[in-house]
């Protein structure tokens, strides 16, 4: 049997806890077609061990994007980009899933395992910040006004109500327009003095591909290798993590730094 063959099933507790049906349809699917070594670490600091250890057996990580992105983070660490592809069978809700499909991932425990076995590793952009944070698919800054805010209980919407009908019409929500510097490769895009309401970036045939918003006028779109962002405190959303606030912050595109395995004709 080739090293192909061979490989390291994590299987991430929070896919385990959340759909332990899923789970166990892709690991029978797994075991069937190789030789699968099947690890249930208990969280993070045990995932990182068990990928540490893996040899030359191709890692396959069972979980959502996060559990992606825990892996790729891990392996951009140790810094061996020739190392075994890794593979993803997405288990999860479908709004923790999007990366991973948009990424080509099959959403399915068959297709996905199916595409495990039969697929190819195809080498993908990374893009890289300065604090060692990475961004598989999609950034967006700022992320404040794009966070979908927390439901409302009944209280208050009750209260709501009651301050509708006995006060006079609220005034229009403020400004969520954010002044911050954008530079790409040293170039200023965009200053503090020019509000923005949205900046996302894509790193994409080895470049960072960017599109600010400005408030008040048309789209800018540029490509660079560097973006720098700073300004007042801001949050971003890289995937499916949100970080900040932060008043600085530089992405780097590392072209092919990873490669995840896909089906044939994705």
């Amino acid at each position: 049997m080739s090293d192909h063959d061979q490989l390291l099933v994590i299987i991430d507790p929070v896919a385990r806890r959340l759909d332990g049906e899923s789970v166990r349809i892709a690991k029978d699917v797994l075991s069937a077609g190789a030789e699968a070594k099947i690890c249930l670490p208990d969280g993070p600091e045990e995932f990182a061990r068990m990928l540490a250890r893996r040899g030359s057996r191709r890692p396959v990580v069972l979980g959502d994007d996060r559990a992606l992105l825990r892996a790729v983070t891990l392996l951009e660490r140790d810094g061996d980009p020739a190392g075994p592809p890794l593979a993803l069978v997405p288990v999860g809700a479908p709004d923790r899933i999007q990366t991973a499909r948009a990424l080509g991932v099959p959403p399915g425990p068959v297709g996905a395992a199916r595409a495990v076995l039969d697929g190819v590793a195809r080498r993908l952009d990374l893009l890289v910040d300065d604090s060692g944070g990475v961004v598989l698919h999609r950034l967006e800054v700022p992320a404040a006004r794009l966070l979908a805010a927390a439901p409302p209980t009944v209280w208050d919407t009750c209260r709501s109500l009651v301050r509708t009908l006995v006060r006079p019409a609220p005034a229009p929500l403020p400004d969520r327009s954010h002044r911050l510097r954008v530079e790409a490769d040293g170039v200023l895009l965009s200053d503090v003095d020019t509000p923005l309401t949205g900046l996302t970036v894509r790193a994409l045939g080895g470049a960072a591909a960017l599109t600010l918003a400005p408030a008040a006028a048309p789209p800018l779109h540029a490509t660079a290798q560097t973006l720098t962002v700073t300004g007042p405190d801001f949050r971003y959303r890289a995937d499916a993590t949100v970080s900040g606030p932060v008043r600085r912050r530089e992405w780097r595109v590392r072209a092919g730094a990873w490669a995840l395995t896909l089906p044939r004709d994705g």
